[in-house]
């Protein structure tokens, strides 16, 4: 469909210098979706989604466009009962097509890494100031998409409430460390996961020793934390805007109706039938604020460009909560195409303490976009 060389005219530098520069001037956005497999990193390749996110990548385009955003698309009349046809392909030809029909904006609602063509593409290079992005710096998703770096680091640094967490690795005895596992139930999940894939709770040495045996067929090291049995909570981190110069946190949304003590994947279980705000009246436990803050130190550390969604849990009922998966690409699925009511993710949810719906949120997560010459320079300090 496309093809695989690019130039980009001298008009359109010109049209993206003046979009950027000119105050009052509308963004022109192109949803990327995931079109390029993710690489295999340390023995490891994430899982990719069926679709490659165009079910979330078609929502926000559709709502972006409700409320007035020039949005363009691959397609020039996308059906808005399908997926398809409102995404440009994260390949080097879907993003060249993109910036060819005017996109000053990028949303890039797919899996980022270091050698992703946001990063590498050298055809950018020369536009790169001009060009802005939704989305967080690939070689930040790359490193902390890991999460036996990014929960060891902050083990290592303190300050952060954390469960306890083990590492099995091929080089290892499986036996020898499970052995070292002195309380059940624990938790075993892959170091790249996507949603709910490879996560179980397991409640005996010999279910965990099955689990993983299962796991490190798939990846080299396998991450084992202690199973935490209170009330689950998601809090979406934003990152800096104009209007806001620092990262702050939306209210908790409580999870519930686990099965079989994990919180399902949303392709499963819409998270509208077992996930709502926290009350006012409910954050009034203090425990609330205090992971907030902690969450928000986590976006700060890591230099968060884009929204970060943190996975907390109670230890017991009643406790504090500890952190326990921090996801660089929250889920950004809402309602507003048909049939697409019960879409609305974790942060949609939370963004209605804020009196925003879904086609505001997005319009708020825009402001907060990132020159690609800046997200390709970060340089993270963990």
């Amino acid at each position: 469909m496309y093809r695989s060389t690019c130039s980009f005219g001298p008009s359109l530098a010109r049209q993206a210098r003046s979009l950027s520069t000119k105050p009052g001037r509308d963004p022109v956005v192109a949803v990327l979706f995931q079109d390029i497999d993710s690489p295999v990193i340390g023995g490891v390749q994430k899982p990719r989604k069926p679709g490659g996110y165009q079910d979330s990548g078609a929502d926000i385009a559709y709502a972006l466009r409700s409320k007035g955003i020039h949005v363009i698309t691959p397609e020039a009349s996308p059906q808005v009962s399908s997926y398809q046809g409102w995404c440009f392909p994260d390949s080097e030809e879907g993003i060249c097509s993109a910036v060819k029909n005017g996109a000053t904006h990028l949303w890039a609602n797919t899996i980022l890494f270091d050698s992703h063509p946001l990063q590498q593409y050298k055809k950018l290079d020369s536009y790169a100031s001009e060009l802005f992005v939704v989305g967080q710096p690939p070689g930040l998703v790359e490193q902390c998409d890991d999460k036996a770096f990014l929960n060891g680091k902050l083990h290592e640094l303190g300050g952060y409430t954390m469960p306890r967490m083990w590492l099995i690795s091929k080089q290892q005895s499986i036996d020898f460390v499970i052995e070292s596992i002195d309380r059940f139930p624990v938790v075993g999940k892959p170091v790249r996961g996507r949603g709910s894939h490879g996560v179980k709770v397991c409640h005996s040495k010999e279910e965990l020793k099955m689990h993983v045996a299962a796991l490190i067929e798939e990846s080299p090291l396998v991450m084992v934390e202690e199973f935490l049995a209170g009330e689950e909570a998601t809090l979406t981190i934003m990152p800096p805007s104009l209007e806001r110069p620092g990262h702050w946190s939306m209210l908790p949304v409580t999870r519930f109706n686990h099965s079989s003590g994990i919180a399902p994947y949303n392709g499963t279980v819409a998270v509208t039938a077992n996930s709502r705000l926290v009350s006012m009246d409910e954050m009034k436990d203090p425990a609330y604020q205090k992971i907030m803050d902690e969450c928000v130190k986590v976006a700060q550390l890591i230099g968060a460009t884009a929204p970060i969604r943190v996975d907390v849990r109670r230890f017991t009922e009643g406790s504090e909560f500890a952190l326990f998966d921090i996801n660089m690409k929250p889920n950004m699925t809402g309602p507003g195409r048909p049939g697409r009511e019960d879409q609305a993710s974790l942060t949609a949810i939370a963004a209605t303490a804020m009196g925003w719906d879904y086609g505001t949120l997005l319009q708020e997560i825009i402001s907060t976009a990132q020159s690609l010459s800046s997200l390709r320079s970060y340089r993270n300090a963990l």
